[in-house]
């Protein structure tokens, strides 16, 4: 038995579930924090959409099915949460999610958990041109390495299609950084 399968079968069982719901916390919060926070940009959304997601894992545990592995699993629901956020916060200011992100993006420079340098900013800046699929594969590839299987689990679609909207991505963001 894996040590991801003895994991799961501790998350499942009753009496080894919090202390197997703590392990698994300590594994991938750090991981899908980054994760979502380069999809929502502010911490304070990502902390939320993060408990979101450890909430929705815990109570729906026991409809893993194994069909994928246990991470893809989780970042899966983390995009969803973080894309649920967006969402969530464009239509509280009655804007669209892509306008939402735009200004967050704007105010990046002013977010005082925000530490990158000018180009940092500029690649952050390019990235939200990008339509959403494009940014997650960008994302996950660039900064996350994720290999195309396994970002195929999780965004549940084709590697070739994958690969077409990353080297689409690289395209726009080269475009984008060269100014023109």
């Amino acid at each position: 038995m894996t040590n991801e399968n003895l994991l799961i079968q501790r998350l499942t069982d009753a009496t080894t579930r919090d202390s197997a719901f703590r392990e698994l916390m300590t594994m991938y919060k750090e991981r899908l924090y980054w994760h979502i926070r380069k999809i929502v940009i502010k911490h304070d959304d990502a902390d939320d959409a993060l408990q979101n997601t450890f909430i929705k894992v815990f109570k729906s545990i026991h409809n893993f099915k194994g069909d994928s592995k246990l991470y893809s699993w989780l970042y899966r629901i983390a995009t969803n949460e973080a894309i649920n956020q967006l969402n969530k916060n464009a239509k509280f200011l009655q804007i669209t999610s892509e306008e939402y992100q735009q200004t967050t993006i704007n105010n990046l420079k002013a977010d005082s958990y925000f530490d990158g340098d000018e180009i940092q900013l500029k690649l952050q800046k390019a990235i939200a041109t990008l339509p959403q699929k494009q940014q997650l594969v960008f994302n996950m590839k660039y900064f996350d390495d994720i290999k195309y299987k396994e970002m195929s689990e999780i965004l549940e679609t084709s590697e070739g299609a994958l690969k077409a909207s990353y080297h689409i991505a690289v395209k726009k963001i080269e475009s984008i950084l060269k100014g023109h």
